[in-house]
């Protein structure tokens, strides 16, 4: 009687476990769960986009801030004079436009009052140089007079003569149109620096890009700040997400939407909801293959045991609370990959 008292008590117990095994395979594959996870949270590294020496910094340390908040202001003295400098830049070549503007205005009446007169000056030069191929023989035969011929001499000089200025002075309004155009491209070039002294002005204050908080700061008011080097990390404080790293053996389940319940190691009294952002498609493998141009590197000995590699799934949190989060904090996220 006793024995079989053992022997169904002993059954019980591996029924019992049986179901219990059963239940954890099933939560197993309809619930993966990790604690090999972490908070995550977008971040930039805030730089100046021009060199100076930092005045003002409104800012510390872990604090707070809103999108359009001052973060530091670097010394605006220096741009604020390359500014005016090609502000007087483009003033001076305006003033000189104009002068020469005038200038070519009266050239070309003038070259215009000339070019109605080529007509006529040309004939005159023509029939001037007629009349002294006429008396040059006559002065010989006595039936004109050295004087008569010198003033045909004269007058046909005088006429090419003025034939050659008024060509010049249709060639001179020309080279002034030239010259005007020469100008007005520089005008172009001074009106970009002035956008370009603008805008550089405009970069002695930077200002937060979105709502986040500072991190990493480590300067302070007289420091001199390079374009391109960061002051200080801002974290994105309006997207939380949470990168769990799972078995390459449950990814199967896993897809871009799947609900998530994350925990976070400092307060594990409360549950965050949210779901699948997006999956990796690649890591750097520790067992030492090589990835990318070159060939695999396979190992020459062989584990019997092989320990299935992890992927990090990206969740996205629904109800971040910002007193918990912090980028890197331990997490522990379970995933509902069936209903």
């Amino acid at each position: 009687m006793l024995k079989t008292k053992k022997s169904f008590s002993l059954l019980i117990l591996l029924m019992a476990t049986a179901i219990v095994l059963l239940v954890v395979i099933w939560r197993m594959q309809t619930s993966p769960r990790t604690d090999d996870a972490y908070v995550y949270a977008d971040t930039i590294a805030i730089s100046p986009e021009v060199n100076g020496r930092i005045i003002a910094q409104p800012v510390k340390d872990n604090q707070r801030v809103h999108k359009g908040d001052l973060l530091f202001r670097i010394d605006p003295r220096p741009y604020e004079a390359a500014l005016q400098q090609a502000q007087a830049k483009l003033d001076g070549l305006n003033q000189q436009i104009e002068l020469t503007q005038r200038s070519v205005n009266a050239q070309k009446f003038s070259a215009d009052s000339a070019q109605a007169s080529i007509a006529s000056a040309s004939a005159a030069a023509k029939q001037a140089t007629a009349t002294l191929r006429r008396l040059e023989p006559l002065l010989a035969q006595g039936f004109a007079s050295a004087e008569e011929v010198d003033q045909a001499r004269t007058a046909k000089l005088s006429a090419i003569s003025k034939l050659d200025t008024l060509k010049l002075q249709a060639k001179q309004a020309k080279a002034g149109v030239s010259g005007v155009e020469a100008l007005v491209a520089q005008r172009a070039e001074a009106s970009a620096l002035i956008q370009l002294a603008k805008l550089n002005l405009e970069f002695t204050e930077v200002r937060a890009p979105f709502d986040g908080r500072i991190a990493s700061l480590k300067t302070a008011v007289g420091q001199f700040a390079s374009a391109g080097k960061p002051i200080f990390t801002l974290i994105d404080t309006s997207h939380w997400y949470v990168i769990a790293n799972f078995r390459e053996t449950e990814l199967k389940d896993i897809k871009e939407g799947t609900q998530a319940q994350v925990y976070l190691m400092s307060n594990t009294g409360i549950k965050f909801s949210g779901h699948v952002d997006s999956i990796s498609y690649g890591i750097t493998p520790d067992d030492g293959a090589t990835l990318g141009s070159g060939l695999p590197n396979v190992k020459r000995t062989i584990n019997w045991v092989h320990v299935s590699q992890r992927f990090p799934v990206k969740i996205r949190i629904a109800n971040p609370d910002e007193n918990l989060f912090r980028v890197g904090a331990s997490a522990v996220a379970t995933l509902k990959t069936r209903p």
